[in-house]
């Protein structure tokens, strides 16, 4: 299955490997202090730091994005520790647009096209508890809707996720591998905006994304996993005029992100046999900064 892994990936970024047409790279901060976690009833603070590259080429687009997640100690790193648990999250998304790739449009009302998008999630945290190590890789058919300015792109994806946590050992159980544990295939409905628009003349964008994910079956515990909604948004402000900046090179904003039954844990009442608690869904506010170059 590694192999598999492995190959999977290296065939994905090598489609990615194209000259780009245009990019446009960022680094970001966010910062949230209601942040919610599974099998935890604390609000968590965490600091984010992004790096986001968005880019064309011949015959589509790639998108990598990666997070460094920063807990503060109401997300223990160890039982006890008065340090918070640090979290490394990527995306990786390459989008080949059927019009470049054969030449003919497929333009029609309200469709600017069609194209077929691969790519992966890994992450790794070291939190008190679950220490997640996963691996996810994606694929399905995109359809890039004709919006006035930007873009909005909708995806229908199949998952295919595992996992291998080592915060606990789960023995000869008949839902783990000896390795990670595969989670059943499942599809997600998914979309990604950017919007720009002004109120006055003041330059303002929408942005953000739109999960919608099947239920993934049993989780390592033999218990049910629960379908997710994660909605993540944040309304920019342009400010590269007030500091002499190229446009779209320093924005600040505010993003709040609605997370229902967080990777597939059912949101409960309490914490308990095996049951996560109301963090399993999150509502968090967050102040955002980007610079572009």
């Amino acid at each position: 299955m590694k192999k598999k892994i492995a190959l999977v990936a290296l065939a994905v970024a090598a489609v990615g490997v194209q000259a780009a047409e245009w990019s446009d790279t960022a680094i970001s901060l966010r910062r949230g202090t209601n942040y919610a976690e599974p099998f935890n009833t604390n609000a968590v603070t965490k600091n984010i730091v992004g790096l986001t590259h968005a880019s064309g080429f011949k015959y589509g687009s790639n998108f990598f994005n990666a997070d460094l997640l920063l807990s503060n100690e109401t997300d223990p790193s160890a039982y006890g520790s008065k340090t918070g648990a640090h979290e490394v999250y990527v995306v990786y998304r390459n989008t080949l647009d059927f019009e470049k790739v054969s030449g003919k449009s497929f333009k029609t009302t309200g469709v600017r096209g069609l194209g077929f998008t691969s790519g992966f999630d890994f992450n790794t945290k070291n939190d008190a508890g679950y220490n997640s190590k996963k691996e996810m890789f994606v694929a399905g058919p995109t359809v890039m809707l004709d919006v006035p300015a930007g873009f909005l792109n909708v995806s229908l994806l199949q998952l295919w996720e595992s996992n291998a946590p080592s915060g606990y050992n789960f023995g000869t159980s008949s839902y783990y591998n000896k390795d990670r544990y595969h989670y059943e295939p499942h599809p997600m409905l998914t979309a990604a905006w950017a919007i720009p628009f002004s109120v006055a003349s003041v330059p303002l964008s929408f942005e953000g994304f739109a999960n919608f994910i099947a239920a993934k079956g049993k989780d390592e515990f033999g218990g049910d996993t629960a379908a997710e909604t994660n909605i993540d948004m944040q309304v920019m402000y342009d400010m590269s005029a007030a500091v002499n900046a190229s446009k779209n090179t320093l924005k600040v904003g505010v993003e709040y992100q609605y997370w229902k039954n967080k990777f597939g844990n059912p949101t409960t009442a309490a914490i308990g046999a095996g049951q996560a608690g109301p963090g399993a869904t999150a509502k968090t506010p967050m102040l955002r900064a980007e610079y572009h170059f």
